[in-house]
C-alpha cells in the first residue's frame, strides 16, 4: 500500500503450476552499461492464451530456444535422461536479445513452472475490506474481477485467482493494512479483523492458497500445485506500541511488520518526513527511538521479518545497525533511479547486501519512472540497479497490486509477471540461477534466517520484553487510550 492510497481515501500460452482441479525526477539510464540497455519490444503484442473457462492453460511447455542453446539443451536431455531425471529449464541459460518475445515468455513461464515466484506485497484484504466490508459472501475471488463492479471500475484492483494463475505466482505476502488515522485509536482491532479475512479467504478458496508460517513449507505448498499464502502487518501503528500484540500478531500467522506506513508512530519515523513542506523545510529526521530498538529486537527474537518500506532514512539506518537478523523491504525501488523518499538510497543497498537482506521492487509507477509514463522497462532497470549495487542474493519482487492506482505498461495486473521476466530474459546478465534467486530463492533464505535468529535467541535463553511505552511519547495521541498508572 502506498502513500498516495492513504491520501487520496483518507502471444503465448500462459503455463500454470496450480491444478484447476483442486517528486520531480527521471530514471538515470545513464548509469547502466549502454551494452545492456536494448530497445522495449512490443511486450503487448499478443495477450495469453487461456482455456474457455477462462483460466490459463495448466499444459507445461518449454518454449522454443534460440540455435546457439539447441546442442546445450540436448546435452542436459541426454544427460538427465541417462540419470532418470526430470528436465528443466537449464541453469546456465542465459538471456539473449536476440530472441523473440515469444521464446522469451516460453523460457520465462517454464520458469515459473518449476519454482515459485514469491511477491512480497499485495493489498487485496483492503480492497475487499473497501469493496465490499469484509463479506465474503459478496466475493468471487475464483472468477476473473475485470468485469464485475466495483472492482472493474478501481485503478486500485489488479488481482483475483485466474489471473494469479496466469501468472505463475507460487507464494505471496497478504497484507493486513489499516490507515494511519486508526492510530491511537482501534488499530489493533482493525489489525485483527484483517488478519482474521486473510485467514478466511485462504480457507474459502483453499483448493488454490494455503497458509504458510514457515519458509520451509512454501516449496511444499507450492508443489502441490497451491499459492503459498503468508499474512503481513503494514505499519506499526497496527500493534499500538504493545509487544504483547506484537506476539499475539506472530501466533496468529503474522510473518513481517512494516514498521510504519505514511505516519511516524511514537517510536519511528516514516518516509512522510521527507518531503518537502510548502515553506521548503523538512520535519523532524529522529529514526528509531529506544522503544523502536526493542521492537526490532523482539520481532528478531519471535522470527518476524522486519520491513523498511516506507520508513524514513534514518530509520532504515537505524534498523540495520542493531538488527541481529536479515531486514527486507517489502516493495521498494532505488531512490538513485527515482529520488523519492518510498526508494532504497544507494548507501542503504550496500549496507542490505552486508545484512544478508533483500529489496523486493515495487511496481508503483510513480516510484520507478517519477516523472514520465512507466513501463516494464523501467521496473527491469530498478531491478538491474539493485542487483550492481547490492548483488544478485539481495533483490526480489514486492509489486504492490491492489494497494497503487498507477501501474506500469506491461504490468497491469498479477497475471504480468512472465513478461517482466521475459524483458529480464533480453539481458545476457541474467541466468536461470539469476532469475530463480529474483523471483523467490532469495526471500525463502531471508526468511530461513530469519527463523534461524530466532531459535539461536531462543537457545539462548532471551525473554520476552515486557515494558510498556513511555506515557511521554503518548501525551496529547491518546484520544481512544486507556493509560494505565
Amino acid at each position: 500500500m502506498d502513500v498516495g492510497r492513504s491520501l487520496v481515501e483518507g502471444g503465448c500460452p500462459a503455463v500454470s503450476h496450480i491444478s484447476r482441479s483442486h517528486s520531480s525526477c527521471s530514471a538515470d539510464t545513464s548509469r547502466h552499461d549502454p551494452s545492456t540497455v536494448y530497445t522495449q519490444l512490443s511486450y503487448l503484442d499478443s495477450p495469453p492464451s487461456t482455456s474457455s473457462n477462462g483460466f490459463a492453460s495448466r499444459r507445461k511447455v518449454g518454449g522454443e530456444l534460440s540455435t546457439r542453446h539447441w546442442w546445450l539443451v540436448g546435452l542436459v536431455f541426454l544427460v538427465a535422461a541417462t540419470a532418470g531425471v526430470g528436465v528443466g529449464v537449464p541453469l546456465a541459460l542465459r538471456g539473449d536479445p536476440s530472441q523473440s518475445l515469444q521464446n522469451r515468455l516460453a523460457n520465462a513461464n517454464k520458469i515459473l513452472s518449476e519454482f515459485p515466484l514469491i511477491d512480497g506485497h499485495n493489498d487485496l484484504p483492503w480492497n475487499i475490506r473497501s469493496f465490499i466490508h469484509n463479506q465474503l459472501e459478496k466475493l468471487k475471488l475464483n472468477e476473473s474481477l475485470k468485469t464485475v463492479e466495483p472492482w472493474s471500475v478501481s485503478n486500485w484492483s489488479h488481482t483475483d485467482i485466474p489471473r494469479l494463475i496466469e501468472g505463475q505466482v507460487g507464494g505471496q505476502f497478504w497484507v493486513a493494512y489499516t490507515p494511519c488515522d486508526s492510530q491511537y485509536q482501534n488499530a489493533v482491532q482493525l489489525t485483527l479483523e484483517q488478519i482474521d479475512l486473510i485467514k478466511r479467504v485462504i480457507k474459502k478458496y483453499n483448493q488454490h492458497l494455503e497458509l504458510v508460517t514457515s519458509s520451509q513449507d512454501i516449496k511444499k505448498v507450492f508443489d502441490k500445485g497451491k499459492i503459498a499464502s503468508m499474512i503481513a502487518i503494514e505499519g506499526g501503528h497496527g500493534i499500538s506500541n504493545s509487544f504483547g500484540s506484537l506476539r499475539m500478531m506472530y501466533e496468529l500467522g503474522v510473518r513481517y511488520l512494516t514498521l510504519t506506513h505514511a505516519c511516524n508512530t511514537p517510536w519511528a519515523t516514516s518516509s512522510i518526513i521527507e518531503r518537502q513542506s510548502h515553506d521548503g523545510k523538512k520535519h523532524e529526521t529522529w529514526g528509531l527511538t529506544d522503544f523502536g530498538k526493542k521492537v526490532v529486537r523482539e520481532m528478531n527474537r519471535l522470527g518476524m521479518m522486519v520491513d523498511l518500506s516506507h520508513v524514513s532514512t534514518q530509520t532504515m539506518r537505524d534498523t540495520l545497525a542493531i538488527t541481529k537478523a536479515p531486514i527486507i523491504f517489502s516493495h521498494s525501488s532505488s531512490r538513485a533511479l527515482c529520488d523519492n523518499p518510498r526508494n532504497v538510497p544507494d548507501d542503504i543497498l550496500l549496507q542490505v547486501k552486508n545484512n544478508r537482506g533483500i529489496v523486493m521492487v515495487s511496481f508503483y509507477a510513480d516510484h520507478v519512472s517519477c516523472n514520465e509514463p512507466a513501463n516494464v522497462t523501467h521496473v527491469a532497470n530498478h531491478i538491474n540497479h539493485i542487483r550492481q549495487v547490492a548483488g544478485i542474493d539481495h533483490v526480489g519482487i514486492g509489486a504492490d497490486f491492489d494497494g497503487i492506482n498507477k501501474t506500469p505498461e506491461g504490468l497491469g495486473d498479477v497475471s504480468r509477471y512472465p513478461w517482466l521476466l521475459a524483458e529480464l530474459l533480453r539481458d545476457p546478465r541474467w541466468t536461470v540461477a539469476d532469475i530463480r534467486k529474483l523471483i523467490g530463492e532469495n526471500i525463502i533464505r531471508v526468511f530461513s534466517e530469519v527463523e534461524r535468529v530466532r531459535d539461536s535467541m531462543l537457545a539462548q535463553g532471551v525473554e520476552p520484553l515486557e515494558e510498556e511505552i513511555h506515557p511521554d511519547y503518548l501525551k496529547g495521541k491518546t484520544n481512544c487510550t486507556y493509560i494505565f498508572d
